[in-house]
């Protein structure tokens, strides 16, 4: 108990309570679009967003919104023309953000290695109030979107045909969802870190359709499900001393394979009763 008593760790768990509840609703519209890797690629390009603003000593939160943003709005652009091949758009813009951000960091002459490392791996330390405050205004927009357009957001999800029959503006939905994830993984990558965000957007979701097959209810699961690896990978990566990112996604994959091995007992115990029914 004695973490809660630093300002440090109360705002740790304060952000990873919001990214809990926000992980879920992103995550599983990113599965369901088979645009898993899409988070990937953003985190990759926000790595840019953070060697320019380092570089020329502005608010790398700030330089990396913009940055991320216009990579949301090129990544629907290069959908667009890639209709049949769409993991094209994205292996062209996670490289060529990639390649950007190296090259900023090559320019900066390495004066601020220890900024870009806490931004790679994630830092509970440096997590700022203002942060906090973007995150739950975040948060709340988030939920609020999910809430209004859930309807319009299933049916393009599951059929942009039917969608753009019905007069919805698929390609500005689109965007928006691209931009919104963006600026979700810009906010959320200095606490997770950029090299594994993507998976603390995605594994909450992908564990909770393990559980349930209705829409509502995987959000409501995953959310759960966000709030225990969240909150305790943070308790572990502070007394371990392991960076919060890696240390949460583990403690992920460690529920999803308790939840399969789970499933594959009770699918056996369930045919071995099945099979004793039959013999009598």
């Amino acid at each position: 108990m004695e973490m809660f008593f630093y300002g440090f760790m109360q705002r740790a768990f304060q952000a990873s309570f919001i990214i809990a509840l926000i992980a879920p609703v992103l995550g599983l519209f990113l599965i369901l679009r088979r645009q898993s890797l899409m988070a990937d690629t953003l985190s990759h390009v926000s790595l840019a967003g953070v060697a320019l603003g380092l570089l020329i000593n502005v608010n790398p939160t700030v330089t990396t919104l913009l940055v991320v943003v216009a990579a949301a709005i090129l990544l629907e652009y290069l959908r667009s023309l890639y209709k049949s091949y769409s993991e094209i758009s994205i292996a062209m813009l996670m490289s060529g953000g990639m390649a950007l951000a190296l090259v900023l960091m090559g320019l900066g002459a390495g004066s601020s290695t220890v900024s870009i490392q806490q931004y790679l791996f994630g830092s509970i330390v440096t997590i700022s109030s203002q942060q906090v405050a973007l995150l739950a205004v975040l948060g709340v927009m988030i939920l609020a979107l999910y809430v209004l357009f859930r309807k319009p957001l299933y049916v393009l999800t599951f059929d942009e045909e039917t969608a753009f029959t019905a007069g919805l503006p698929i390609k500005w939905m689109s965007i928006a969802f691209n931009v919104v994830t963006g600026v979700a993984i810009a906010v959320i990558m200095p606490i997770a870190g950029a090299l594994l965000v993507s998976s603390i957007l995605v594994l909450p979701a992908a564990i909770a359709m393990r559980l349930s097959k209705r829409f509502d209810l995987v959000i409501i699961v995953g959310m759960v499900i966000g709030l225990i690896g969240m909150f305790s990978g943070l308790a572990v990566s502070y007394e371990v001393g392991t960076p919060p990112g890696a240390t949460i996604a583990l403690i992920f994959i460690l529920i999803f394979m308790l939840i399969t091995a789970w499933k594959k007992a009770r699918m056996l115990m369930k045919r071995k009763k099945n099979a004793s029914l039959a013999d009598h």
